[in-house]
C-alpha cells in the first residue's frame, strides 16, 4: 500500500512540473508579445519558474529547467517578489498628481 501512495506521489508531481512548465511558456509567450512586460506578469512569471526549480530535484527523470535556476537567481527572484508585495521599485503606485488651488474665497 506504501508503494502505492508514493507512485501516486511520484505520479502527481511530474504531472503539477509538467502543467507548471507549461504555465511559465504561456507567460513567457505573454512577455514576448507585450515587447516588454508588465511587472505583475513578470513576477509571477518568476513565481512559476520559482516552483518548477524547486519540483525539478524531486523528479529525477524529467529535464532540468530552460532557464537558470540557481542560488542566485533564486535570490533575485525573492527580492523582486518582495518589491511587488510593498510596491515598490517597477511596481511603486503613482503618487496623485498635485495640483495649485488658488484663492476659493468667494468674492464680496
Amino acid at each position: 500500500m506504501d508503494d502505492d501512495i508514493e507512485a501516486a506521489r511520484a505520479h502527481q508531481r511530474a504531472t503539477v512540473y509538467d502543467e507548471l512548465v507549461d504555465i511559465a511558456t504561456r507567460l513567457q509567450l505573454i512577455v514576448r508579445l507585450k515587447n516588454g512586460v508588465d511587472p505583475h506578469v513578470g513576477s509571477a512569471l518568476h513565481a512559476v519558474r520559482f516552483a518548477v526549480t524547486m519540483l525539478w530535484p524531486a523528479l529525477p527523470e524529467s529535464s532540468p529547467p530552460g532557464y537558470r535556476h540557481d542560488s542566485e537567481y533564486l535570490l533575485a527572484l525573492a527580492a523582486q517578489w518582495r518589491e511587488a508585495a510593498l510596491e515598490i521599485g517597477e511596481f511603486a503606485v503613482e503618487p496623485p498628481a498635485l495640483r495649485l488651488v488658488g484663492d476659493t474665497t468667494p468674492p464680496a
